[in-house]
């Protein structure tokens, strides 16, 4: 299709792609953008995905209305990604820079041990080459079908960054629409700059 439907107005595609996804009128960015879609509007060109395989179990053998086996097998079909989060190495303005961007739809909006995992290595790298790093937040919280395992992300990243600040390397924290609960709590927080879209939810609770 060429034209977005929007605010009861048409914005055309390829004006949309111009103004890298900010609707024109209100200067707002467009919601929900896939983390893909992302790393083309950031990376000057191409970028090199890594640590893409890593997968969430089910440590819990949880279930409620479903199991979570189950869903995580729904936010992979869904997505086309095996978890929530990309991370990828590419040239932005020309200077080598990695990037960790979340998948909002991949199952409610929640980060277990992979994003935490990924996040981690992502920071780790940076320090290890002394890479700026940049992460895209978009997250409703830790999830809890993977128990205290998910909640330790936040206390693992944060730490990392620790040592990051430390060997001086910059890390450039984006809040967009929603970053609540432990991300917020955490590392989304702890940019040497932190920058949130416009209209973005941000906060610990969420919306009631």
């Amino acid at each position: 299709m060429g034209q977005v439907r929007l605010l009861q107005d048409v914005i055309y595609r390829k004006d949309l792609l111009k103004s890298l996804s900010v609707m024109p009128e209100v200067l707002v960015p467009l919601p929900h953008l896939r983390p893909r879609e992302r790393l083309e509007t950031l990376f000057d060109g191409e970028w090199q995905e890594f640590d893409d395989a890593l997968v969430s179990t089910d440590p819990l053998g949880f279930t409620d209305t479903k199991p979570y086996a189950a869903r995580l097998k729904d936010g992979k079909r869904k997505t086309n990604v095996y978890d929530a989060l990309i991370s990828a190495e590419g040239l932005v303005d020309g200077r080598r820079t990695i990037i960790a961007a979340m998948e909002y739809a991949f199952h409610r909006r929640l980060d277990g041990v992979v994003v935490g995992e990924k996040v981690t290595r992502c920071v780790e790298r940076a320090e290890r080459e002394r890479v700026p790093l940049v992460v895209i937040a978009c997250s409703g919280g830790a999830r809890m079908m993977e128990g205290a395992l998910s909640l330790m992300q936040l206390a693992k990243i944060s730490a990392a960054l620790a040592r990051l600040d430390e060997a001086r390397v910059p890390f450039v924290s984006i809040l967009t629409d929603p970053t609540t609960g432990g991300v917020t709590a955490s590392f989304a927080m702890l940019g040497d700059v932190n920058i949130a879209e416009p209209g973005a939810l941000i906060g610990f609770a969420g919306r009631a």
